[in-house]
């Protein structure tokens, strides 16, 4: 996916095109290295790192990944499908204002809820690394706050 390039000059969610959910069982990801994708495991096979089933299941998990995105900087809701349990923000880097995609969604799964958690940018071809240690971070951030609830 492309963004306009009026997306760099925005802020939050401005520029940025409408908000659509992710179909992450048709989700193809682009040959460039700047994505991440967690997934339950066998649930993907493009993912980057198996989530184990959560502890709890998609209802009691879905108002705490909901809230995820306010602990991040520069982190902004975007847009949630309470429905699927999905959800998206954008982050923008600190020194361009770049805009990067993270995508979230609950499955219900017998041993608990599945995890989906799918980091993209939205410019360039190679991130060094930084949607997949935004993944790890959101994961950890999730698993703490799971515990905490």
């Amino acid at each position: 996916m492309s963004a306009p390039i009026g997306a760099l000059f925005g802020r939050g969610a401005g520029g940025l095109p409408p908000a659509e959910p992710v179909e992450f069982a048709r989700l193809v990801l682009p040959p460039s290295p700047n994505t991440c994708l967690a997934a339950p495991p066998g649930g993907h096979p493009q993912a980057h790192i198996a989530v184990p089933p959560l502890p709890v299941d998609a209802a009691t998990a879905w108002p705490v990944l909901r809230r995820l995105g306010e602990g991040f900087p520069r982190t902004t809701l975007i847009r949630d499908w309470p429905e699927r349990r999905q959800a998206q923000w954008v982050e923008r880097s600190g020194l361009m204002n770049y805009p990067d995609i993270i995508a979230a969604e609950l499955v219900p799964g017998s041993a608990g809820a599945g995890l989906f958690l799918y980091s993209r940018s939205l410019f360039g071809w190679s991130d060094l690394g930084v949607n997949r240690r935004r993944v790890e971070r959101w994961l950890a951030a999730f698993e703490a706050a799971l515990r905490r609830r």
